[in-house]
């Protein structure tokens, strides 16, 4: 069975994915809305930049962000300068680093259904002469719902199974930066094989439900390509 600290663990670690997946998809939808419709030449450095955590190893990009968000990093001096202190070892400053580490699982998705839309509803919308804003919330919002659930889930879980971002910016301090997967790395390296089966076996469980329910979602999910 989990114990307390096994709980409290899975508690901060649903809690920063949460806190992370809101900040994903406030950042992410425009960026995403944007790579989705420019032609600027600056698109195709921005895609880079945004999916480079996929192709990272975890450690290369929490050791820059450690580098950074220190009291020397640029980060770092401005957190200070604001009064906030520094971000690593903090519970922000792993909200953030999960942030910058999931980012691409949720820009992708929406950017992905951005583009299916097409230009049609955008027409039509204009000759009812519903504004810019409107129309994102009213029209291409509710025609890429799909993509909304994909990168909502898909950024909650990524930021959940993260280990070597975590462990970089947030370490291993009890009630405060050890989430769940840096909990089973502790079970098995003390050779507590059993609790490392439990923790391990409720998030594989908790994952696989997830994904299970995604993908049945989005098969019964109608998905319209034109205003009618």
């Amino acid at each position: 069975m989990l114990s307390n600290t096994d709980l409290q663990t899975l508690f901060l670690t649903f809690k920063v994915a949460s806190f992370a997946t809101f900040l994903m998809l406030l950042l992410g939808t425009p960026l995403a809305w944007w790579l989705a419709r420019t032609r600027s030449a600056w698109k195709g450095v921005i895609n880079a930049v945004v999916s480079l955590p996929l192709v990272l190893p975890p450690t290369v990009l929490g050791f820059y962000l450690l580098i950074l968000m220190g009291p020397t990093g640029t980060i770092g001096q401005i957190t200070h300068w604001l009064g906030l202190g520094t971000l690593p070892f903090t519970f922000a400053g792993l909200v953030v680093a999960s942030v910058l580490y999931s980012l691409p699982f949720v820009v992708q998705p929406l950017q992905t259904a951005f583009a299916s839309i097409g230009e049609q509803p955008l027409e039509a919308a204009a000759t009812l002469r519903a504004s810019p804003l409107d129309t994102f919330f009213s029209v291409i919002v509710p025609m890429a719902k799909p993509g909304f659930l994909t990168a909502t889930i898909l950024g909650f879980t990524h930021t959940v199974g993260e280990f070597g971002v975590v462990l970089m910016i947030g370490g291993n301090i009890p009630d405060k930066t050890r989430v769940v997967s840096v909990q089973i790395y502790n079970h098995v390296e003390a050779l507590e094989y059993t609790e490392a089966h439990w923790l391990a076996g409720y998030l594989l469980a908790f994952s696989f439900i997830v994904l299970l329910l995604l993908y049945t979602t989005l098969k019964t999910q109608p998905v319209t390509h034109q205003l009618k």
